[in-house]
């Protein structure tokens, strides 16, 4: 299995999406989200280059984001599909070679505001 660490952010972040998703679209719409979040985490630790990851150098070196829509076919189809999955994930390469999901950020807000201070890129005179 893929090596990868849930920063604390990250995972509030994923609990207030599967509590919303509930709310909004039931069980069911939450267990599809929930898979999708999980396949979508899988995948990029798998290989976080991958189709549909980009880098993020105005973030830091080390930054990518993966939208989860490239990860809707990869889902079992007894769970079901999410059809407009609206979130992404914020990753990077740990020296150990896991992945670490820094943030999962719904796709219209301002990247650089949610970031985690870590993933924020510092300045040659910081």
């Amino acid at each position: 299995m893929p090596q990868y660490r849930l920063s604390p952010r990250a995972e509030r972040d994923i609990e207030a999406i599967l509590e919303w998703s509930h709310e909004h679209f039931g069980e069911r719409g939450r267990l599809r989200y929930e898979a999708l979040v999980m396949r979508a985490i899988f995948d990029v630790a798998a290989d976080p280059d991958r189709a549909g990851s980009h880098a993020r150098p105005e973030i830091t070196a080390a930054a990518r984001t993966y939208h989860l829509r490239h990860s809707r076919d990869h889902v079992s189809a007894a769970i079901g599909k999410v059809r407009h999955p609206r979130h992404f994930l914020v990753y990077r390469l740990l020296d150990d070679g896991r992945v670490e999901i820094g943030r999962v950020l719904h796709d219209v807000v301002d990247l650089k505001r949610h970031l985690p201070d870590e993933y924020r890129a510092r300045g040659p005179d910081e």
